[in-house]
């Protein structure tokens, strides 16, 4: 909805201002009125009316009022035709992808108008303060308007200046629906089916990107998983317990012919190095089988890619895998040393996990005690308080 508005109207903040009081109108009206047949047709119209009689009222310009008032209004009897909300969906991602703005404001813009998460969310995924990512939020938008950026997918000439931030857009949504940063649910699978769809919208639009192609597998490796990472009653089952039995082979076969086509391009790029880690684990018919050595080592080959303090963490915990909890513990107390990952619950947790495997259950309960602490998701506190009370 919001995506269409912005074509429509060409203004940010109207958009999402008349997204929002469509839905508080379907809160007032639903409950007596019934739910309409196609509720999301009802909601786009009535955001769309909401904006003409806004663009109506502020006397805007006559072009604009124009192409709103002739846009097509809801009836139950029309057939559903939602073709052009991919499409827009994709013109929202490269507009918030513009070169002009900076790498992290088009990123994070995405996530806020394209996705709908809320600024703590984001703040979180980038390990910065709420008040800083607010900001970043405001000056983005405010950057669009000013500088006129078009609405649109650029041409295919243009398409690798943005390829960078579009793939961190979608890896950054399938990994929030992966594993949510706050809430009840640990996984929001219309967030991971909706990053798999523009995955492969992207590697049609540039089949010769090999980082494209690699975003794709690694996200089908990681979504063949899905249904073993909670139990039936909603805990989280971490992955060397999951049945793998139940693993989608289809999404394991196809992650792995694509991770295989993109690495014979010989340009390796992070996200074919994460597709090669998760392969390593998908591929394993048990957790005992899995390759730690190699996991250790794509992970060290991916710190010379990109340095940064959460890819030495995970392998932090492929060297415990691979040669014990000690070396792991080496590498997680340099990194708390440094600072770089205060407040990140997982820092702690992987403490935790390592000091549980290497006997030393009263460190590990007060590292889980810290981790529990921070983490904002319900099902990480549930599977937090379950270790911390076996080790009590």
């Amino acid at each position: 909805m919001v995506a269409t508005l912005i074509r429509v109207t060409g203004d940010w903040s109207l958009a999402e201002e008349c997204a929002q009081d469509a839905f508080a109108q379907a809160l007032a009206r639903w409950p007596t009125d019934g739910i309409p047949r196609r509720p999301g047709a009802w909601l786009t119209t009535t955001a769309r009316n909401r904006a003409l009689d806004r663009l109506r009222r502020a006397t805007t310009e006559a072009a604009k009022l124009k192409e709103v008032a002739t846009m097509a209004t809801y009836s139950d009897d029309e057939p559903e035709d939602e073709s052009e909300v991919p499409d827009d969906r994709l013109r929202l991602i490269f507009t918030c992808c513009h070169p002009a703005l900076a790498i992290e404001a088009r990123v994070a813009l995405t996530l806020r108008t394209l996705v709908g998460l809320t600024t703590p969310e984001i703040a979180r995924a980038f390990l910065v303060p709420e008040s800083t990512m607010a900001q970043r939020l405001v000056r983005a938008k405010r950057k669009i308007r000013s500088a006129g950026i078009p609405y649109r997918v650029p041409p295919a000439e243009l398409l690798p200046q943005r390829t960078g931030a579009v793939l961190a857009v979608l890896y950054l949504l399938f990994n929030e629906g992966y594993s949510a940063t706050a809430g009840a649910d640990l996984l929001r699978q219309n967030l991971c089916a909706e990053a798999i769809r523009l995955a492969r919208v992207l590697v049609v639009l540039m089949p010769d990107e090999p980082e494209t192609v690699g975003l794709l597998a690694l996200m089908l490796l990681h979504n063949a998983r899905r249904s073993t990472r909670v139990d039936e009653s909603g805990e989280l089952v971490t992955l060397e317990y999951q049945d793998r039995t139940r693993w989608d082979a289809a999404e394991i076969a196809e992650g792995t012919a694509l991770l295989e086509n993109a690495l014979r391009q010989r340009r390796a790029g992070v996200y074919q190095l994460q597709a090669a880690i998760a392969a390593c684990h998908a591929n394993a018919p048990t957790a005992a089988d899995t390759d730690w050595i190699e996991i250790a080592a794509l992970y060290g080959e991916l710190t010379k890619l990109t340095p940064s303090p959460v890819v030495e963490l995970n392998r932090a915990v492929a060297i415990a895998m691979a040669d014990g909890p000690d070396a792991g513990l080496a590498l997680v107390r340099s990194l708390d040393e440094s600072g770089a990952l205060a407040g990140y619950h997982l820092l702690p947790a992987t403490r935790a996990d390592l000091l549980r495997r290497a006997g030393r259950g009263v460190e590990a309960a007060a590292a889980y005690q810290e981790a529990l602490e921070l983490a904002t998701a319900d099902p990480e506190k549930r599977y937090l308080r379950r270790r911390l009370a076996e080790l009590n």
